[in-house]
This record gives structure tokens, C-alpha cells and sequence, in this order.
């Protein structure tokens, strides 16, 4: 066999390999043409070379990012060099249809894409190739990870218990309420409440009951607050409500509203009805302290009043 011959063979190998391999091939010319286009395009766009050869890329798959491709296929042409492009950028290239089983969550193939140019014997850049690679396995990875995280992180800020916000997230908002509040001319309340005689409760009832009166007063407040409203678990028995453009005597009607909608509410526990108040204190926000904890301690000195008043009652802080 001579070198034409070995020439020619490693040739036919080298097509075939193009041809097989999991990965999609298109040659286009200086003019966007189709030069070469390998068996993963043919099996994923459905169409043949004979249907694409010399036919412009654009033409054939309007849907292209147009405009943001030949940017690409230019640099790459004028610079000599590769360009790349992952799938957290463009989801796709072609809108191929995915059919793996283990992709099965995805309508779509998510591809990452490399543009290189070729060269004639001269140097030049005649042609460009772009390589098209399925990462969809990857990508739903990726995704899958990234939602578990977001998941997570959102659970480390829910207190397990009640659903509502826990002590360290809902510090932090309100410290941020805080300084919100000194760079604007608006009001806001903060409201502190917790559960009268709750050691009564565990005694009387055991630690379930106590843990689903908790559970109630939670949910009560949930219903009871506006979107806008911070409410969280600020620990045992005691909890915390911002209210964003609320003055004292806003903050005044809504600690009555949800007081008496926790007074009413229907407490079974083995077949038992668990009484259940709760005394409250409210505070309007003022400057005179350094941060957040002097306005808590106001709501909070407000909520001892009401105790010492004789429960089931709220208190506004008087200035």
C-alpha cells in the first residue's frame, strides 16, 4: 500500500469518526455555508448533508441568534482563535429536542458550543468550525444542585416549629427595617408578644400540646399580618412582628385583631380544649438609640406592661 493509499484510508477513518461521534460538526465558509455537517447534526435536526450543503446556516435554522453568533464566528475569524460559549449563558444553540431517559426533565438539549477557525495552507481563515456538545445530563446536575441549595438555605432561615421566620433571620430584618428607616421620612412598629402562662400550658398539657399551641399562634399570625409584615419566632413562646409604614396606633389595632383571633381560636389537644392568650407590646420606631436592639427594647419593655397589667392585653409604648 502506498502513501496515497494510506493518505486516502486515514481519511475514510477520520470521516467516520466525525461522523459517530456524540458530538455535533458543522464547517461553514466565510459566507455562513454549510460545508460539512456530521451524523449528530443529521440525527438531531433531521436533516441531511444533501439538505444543507452550501445553504446558508441562518437560512436553514432562523430561530439562530443571529446577531450574537456572526459576532462570534467574526472574532473568531479575525483573531485566529477559539471562542466558546456555555449553556448558563445560552441554554442552546439549536433547539434540539432532548431524548435521553436520564434527561428526561428537559424538553430541550442544553449544549455547551466551541467556534475555532480553519486555516488554509497560507494561514488564512477560510472556514470556521462549531462543535456542539450535549451537556444536558450536566446542566439538570447543575440545576438540581443549585435548587437543593437554594432550598436549604431558604429552610436555615424557617424555624422548623412554626414556619414563620427564625430569631437570627428575623434579627437581621429587623436591623435592616432599621436602617430603612433612617434614611426615609416613613413610620414603622414593632409589635412583641409571646404566650400567657405558657409553662402552665406544658405542665397541664405536655410538650405536644405545647408545641401545637405554638404551632396555632404562628399559623393565627400568618393569617392576621400583610404580605409587608416581618413576623418571626423570636424563641419559646415569643415572637416578633415588623410592621413597615405602621404608626403606634396602627400597630395598636392590628395587636387587638390578632389577639382576639388568638383568644378565639380552638385549641384540641386528646380531646381537650387548650385556653390560649396572649399579652403584646408595640413600639413606634425612633432614633434616639444607636440600632435596632433599643428599638426591640422598647417593644419589649411595652410587653412587660402588658404582663404586669394582667395579661391578655397590648401596651404602645409611650415616649
Amino acid at each position: 500500500m502506498n502513501q496515497t493509499d494510506n493518505s486516502i484510508e486515514e481519511l475514510h477513518e477520520l470521516l467516520s469518526i466525525l461522523q459517530f461521534i456524540d458530538v455535533g460538526l458543522v464547517v461553514l465558509d466565510r459566507n455562513h455555508h454549510v460545508t460539512l455537517w456530521n451524523g449528530f447534526m443529521e440525527n438531531h435536526s433531521g436533516l441531511g448533508f444533501s439538505d444543507v450543503e452550501g445553504k446558508s446556516f441562518f437560512d436553514l435554522f432562523p430561530e439562530l441568534p443571529q446577531e450574537w453568533l456572526e459576532k462570534k464566528i467574526d472574532t473568531v475569524t479575525h483573531l485566529n482563535n477559539r471562542s466558546f460559549s456555555v449553556w448558563k449563558q445560552h441554554p442552546f444553540l439549536l433547539k434540539f429536542q432532548s431524548y435521553r431517559p436520564i434527561t428526561g426533565r428537559s424538553e430541550w438539549m442544553y449544549q455547551n458550543v466551541t467556534v475555532f477557525p480553519l486555516v488554509n495552507l497560507l494561514g488564512e481563515v477560510e472556514k470556521v468550525c462549531l462543535m456542539i456538545y450535549d451537556v444536558t445530563d450536566m446542566a439538570l446536575r447543575e440545576q438540581a444542585i443549585e435548587s437543593a441549595n437554594i432550598k436549604l438555605e431558604e429552610l436555615s432561615k424557617i424555624d422548623g416549629l412554626t414556619g414563620l421566620l427564625n430569631r437570627r433571620t428575623w434579627e437581621e430584618q429587623l436591623a435592616q427595617e432599621f436602617r430603612r428607616q433612617q434614611r426615609s421620612d416613613e413610620i414603622s412598629s414593632l409589635v412583641m408578644f409571646d404566650i400567657d402562662h405558657f409553662k402552665r400550658v406544658n405542665d397541664t398539657y405536655g410538650h405536644q400540646a405545647g408545641d401545637e399551641v405554638i404551632r396555632t399562634v404562628a399559623a393565627v399570625l400568618q393569617h392576621e399580618k400583610r404580605d409587608t409584615d416581618i413576623g418571626g419566632r423570636y424563641g419559646g413562646e415569643e415572637f416578633g412582628v415588623i410592621l413597615p409604614n405602621t404608626d403606634g396606633d396602627g400597630g395598636l389595632v392590628f395587636c387587638e385583631r390578632l389577639r382576639k383571633s388568638i383568644e378565639q381560636a380552638v385549641i384540641r389537644h386528646d380531646d381537650q380544649v387548650i385556653p390560649v392568650a396572649v399579652s403584646l407590646g408595640v413600639a413606634e420606631i425612633t432614633f434616639n438609640g444607636n440600632n435596632h436592639m433599643a428599638w426591640l427594647q422598647k417593644s419589649d419593655e411595652a410587653l412587660y406592661e402588658s404582663k404586669e397589667g394582667g395579661r391578655n392585653m397590648t401596651t404602645v409604648f409611650k415616649k
